[in-house]
């Protein structure tokens, strides 16, 4: 399967990266600069661009099979209103479309749609605006995004994710519709496994599942 990476650079990404090269899939990272990827580089297809360069976007997307979509802002951002991922996954969207590439896996936030709903009333209503505006931030932008996504005609399989910490993986995670038995957080070698696993399964196809540990 030929796959074409997104975010690559990033905190998830590079963990999503690792993973394809370990299921021994055929994998382009679209990236800002190369040299982020300089230990990479033998054993995946990097290719250099703006993800704002229709062009550029359009030619790495030429003959793949599927996509996954982990851009950020990096962190927790400025913490200002932005568009970023929004407006990156509109122009990714549209020539996967135009391309007939079908399989689009996109990460958002628990928090997002109405994932909103899984979350405490006072994490809602007093904790996110007053006190964690940068996810809020963040947030807004994902709920931006999951439209264009959602209303497109491609099998995508929108991820909702919670707090992705860097620890050693449980292998086990749990990924849930209605928000029951969700926890707070998931290791990022436990979600890039299970991005991949659903690149094979075609698991949650149009659906949009919340996971963690």
């Amino acid at each position: 399967m030929k796959v074409v990476v997104f975010g690559a650079t990033g905190f998830s990404g590079k963990a999503v990266l690792q993973e394809l090269i370990s299921a021994q899939m055929e994998v382009t990272a679209f990236v800002r600069t190369k040299a982020a990827l300089a230990d990479d580089a033998r054993q995946v297809t990097v290719v250099e661009g703006d993800v704002f360069d229709r062009r550029a976007v359009a030619g790495v997307l030429e003959g793949c099979d599927a996509v996954i979509q982990c851009l950020g802002v990096g962190g927790k951002g400025s913490g200002k209103r932005t568009t970023l991922v929004s407006d990156a996954t509109r122009l990714i969207v549209d020539e996967m479309t135009q391309r007939k590439v079908r399989r689009l896996i996109a990460m958002s936030n628990v928090g997002a749609g109405n994932s909103a709903s899984f979350l405490p009333w006072h994490f809602r209503k007093l904790i996110l605006p007053y006190f964690m505006q940068w996810l809020q931030a963040i947030i807004d932008d994902k709920n931006r995004m999951e439209p264009i996504i959602m209303q497109s005609e491609l099998d995508w399989t929108i991820l909702r994710c919670p707090n992705i910490v860097d620890k050693a993986p449980k292998g086990t995670w749990h990924a849930t519709l209605d928000g029951k038995d969700l926890t707070l957080s998931i290791t990022r070698a436990d979600l890039a496994k299970f991005m991949v696993q659903l690149l094979k399964n075609g698991d949650f196809i149009r659906q949009a599942p919340s996971i963690s540990n």
